[in-house]
């Protein structure tokens, strides 16, 4: 077990009884111990003895030594794979060791995250359960199957179109998932084999060569105060690229996580699954630019071009589809340019386009304040050019934020945001956060699921590679009830967008649903080590507690909730389920005095206490301020013991949900 904390069975010490080794030893992160458990508790239940830290470390043993004899005893390690584990340095020993002593591993893998160099090297011959693919419970009684039947001792039988080595990746939106050729078709099990034999690493050839991901562009300025300028060059050039049909390109929320940061670009490009990564310099001085941009193979690290563009401001955009043109012929990839890349004309106003960067980077803040100082950006960009369409997509989405937040009234918010996004087709029609907006405001404002379907499928047919629609659309299934098509989007937007809290907060509410428990639960502890201040981050893993029946746990959560009226649902909730009524009902109290503007949260309170004729009286408020967080109502934990009245079904009707 990597890390001082773990969690066992239970806290108590098992002593083995001599001649009788645990046969297989579990490796993981202490983030990932809830997994880790599951599979303690499935394979114990059939008989099957493992050995897990803290439970198994005897008292006054030397923790790492236990460890240690642990691994030379059992006869295989079965390492719970996820984005904790590669960033773990006991992980990497304990499967340094088990390999050393040529024991089997098995790595059930729980996320997307890419290995790293150590970890491909040690896990060349290894087995792989892949949980997202499967689903925890078939996972787990694969695991089972396999322990029970002894199969560790030996690899899968692979298919004759496999033999020889080797490995390719595909994005399918169908399964969402990497598939190598050394599948065992259909059980869930990947058979990773370097062609080079045991002692070298696995091909980098399990990364496709059209795969890129684009690296903040550094400021090079001398008073260092144009990052706004670099980190906006960077995201026109992902807009450019993600249009380009076969080409995955790595989405801005993973590619923006290195910024300021120098680690090796060979690491990176593993991170994020790429064979290519594109990174870049800007200087701006007046009304001049100067422009590096350097593709490097992300493999080696070698540089396949670089060029260096100096150029008045008003060309920007012609070069930025230089740039998107270049890395489209470097890969080999056949671009139309007027369908593909699109040929931008000079810039009308370089202070408007100035402008925009700025209010992309003041919306990037993700605050009330940040919101209002990229509107007041982009409105000043319509009175110098009213023909920019970026500016009109912005106060599109920073209204919709403002709405979706509650630092506007949802009414005045909202239809402020469709009449900006259809102000931006009439300017383009084909611009892509456009239609994403519109699709967006019919979802969780005005509930017309079949106009947010539309809007939606028109952005996947102009951009089918960004992971921002197929989030979106992931979210929609999730709303209508469709859990298992939303927790395939979701992993088809999470292999674009690797490093996204986003993308794993919203899996965490489908898993939730589907009722993979703990699955739910690593996702939203994923979401807060990418994202520390993820909005609602640990009101939402109290959740996950609470239905596990770790009611402390999910008290302590809810109470580090900075979100005041989410902490005090938490807290009724909480107190409740403990038989803390009195300490319920003041939370309770809190709510109603202050957070009336928040229906919705009130009435999952009433409803987890029982309360049904508060909670309906509170839904039926929530329904007529439209609060957009009526949008997750369907499957809702909290409102659990609503569900067989038949005013629930009522109320989902009414909102044109599936019952």
């Amino acid at each position: 077990m990597a890390g001082d904390e773990g969690v066992g069975k239970s806290s108590e010490t098992v002593a083995q009884p001599s001649g009788a080794p645990a046969p297989v030893f579990i490796s993981y992160a202490s983030q990932d111990a809830a997994v880790a458990n599951s599979i303690v508790e499935s394979l114990e239940s059939q008989g099957l003895k493992c050995w897990i830290a803290p439970r198994d470390v005897k008292p006054g043993a030397e923790y790492a030594d236990a460890i240690v004899r642990a691994i030379t005893d059992s006869k295989a390690l079965i390492l719970v794979m996820s984005g904790n584990a590669v960033a773990s340095a006991h992980v990497g020993r304990e499967v340094e060791r088990a390999a050393s002593k040529h024991k089997q591993i098995i790595a059930f893998k729980i996320d997307a995250a890419p290995l790293s160099a150590t970890l491909e090297y040690f896990l060349s011959q290894s087995q792989w359960i892949d949980v997202p693919a499967l689903g925890m419970k078939v996972a787990l009684a694969k695991l089972t199957e396999a322990m029970g039947q002894g199969s560790v001792s030996s690899t899968p039988a692979l298919p004759d179109r496999a033999r020889g080595g080797g490995m390719t990746r595909r994005i399918a939106l169908a399964a969402a998932v990497v598939v190598a050729l050394g599948v065992v078709v259909g059980s869930g099990f990947y058979f990773w084999k370097s062609s080079h034999g045991a002692a070298q690493p696995p091909s980098v050839a399990a990364v496709t060569d059209k795969s890129i991901a684009v690296l903040p562009f550094v400021d090079m300025s001398e008073k260092k105060d144009q990052e706004y300028f670099g980190d906006g060059m960077a995201e026109e050039i992902i807009n450019l690229l993600v249009k380009i049909p076969g080409l995955k390109v790595i989405g801005r929320t993973s590619s923006f996580q290195f910024r300021d940061k120098t680690e090796d670009l060979r690491s990176i490009g593993r991170q994020l699954g790429v064979a290519y990564l594109l990174e870049g310099s800007v200087r701006e001085s007046g009304e001049h630019l100067r422009v590096t941009a350097q593709l490097i193979n992300a493999p080696d690290g070698t540089h396949i071009w670089s060029q260096t563009y100096d150029r008045d401001l008003s060309d920007v955009l012609k070069m930025q589809d230089e740039i998107a043109a270049q890395v489209a012929v470097a890969l080999q990839i056949e671009v139309s340019t007027p369908k593909d890349i699109a040929s931008h004309p000079a810039l009308r106003n370089p202070e408007a386009y100035n402008l925009v960067l700025q209010g992309m980077h003041a919306f990037d803040r993700y605050d009330q304040q940040g919101f209002e100082q990229a509107l007041s950006d982009y409105q000043r960009v319509l009175v110098l050019d009213p023909t920019f369409a970026d500016a009109a997509a912005g106060i599109s989405a920073t209204y919709e934020q403002l709405g979706e937040f509650g630092f506007m009234p949802a009414s005045v918010a909202f239809e402020q945001s469709r009449q900006a996004a259809e102000h931006t087709l009439e300017l383009d029609p084909n611009y892509l956060i456009a239609h994403g907006m519109l699709g967006l405001i019919h979802m969780v404002y005005d509930w017309d699921w079949l106009a947010a379907d539309a809007e939606f499928k028109r952005a996947r047919a102009i951009a089918p590679n960004d992971s921002n629609i197929l989030l979106l659309a992931g979210q929609q299934s999730l709303i209508l009830g469709r859990w298992d098509d939303a927790w395939k989007l979701l992993n088809a937007s999470l292999e674009l967008d690797p490093l996204s809290p986003g993308d794993y907060e919203l899996l965490y509410q489908v898993q939730l649903r589907r009722g993979h428990l703990a699955e739910a639960e690593a996702a939203m502890r994923r979401t807060l080590e990418l994202s520390p201040t993820f909005a609602f981050a640990h009101y939402n893993l109290g959740n996950a507690l609470l239905v596990r029946a770790k009611t402390e746990a999910a008290l302590a959560e809810y109470l580090k909730e900075p979100s005041d009226h989410r902490r005090l649902v938490g807290s009724a909730v909480a107190n409740f389920a403990l038989g803390r009524k009195r300490d319920s009902d003041v939370a309770l109290a809190q709510l109603l005095k202050s957070h009336t503007n928040h229906p919705f949260a009130i009435a999952q309170a009433h409803a987890f206490r029982g309360e049904s004729d508060e909670a309906f009286k509170w839904l039926d408020r929530a329904y007529a301020q439209r609060d957009a967080a009526l949008e997750y109502i369907k499957g809702n934990p909290l409102l659990k013991n609503l569900e067989r009245d038949p005013r629930y079904k009522a109320f989902l009707r009414k909102m044109n949900l599936p019952e």
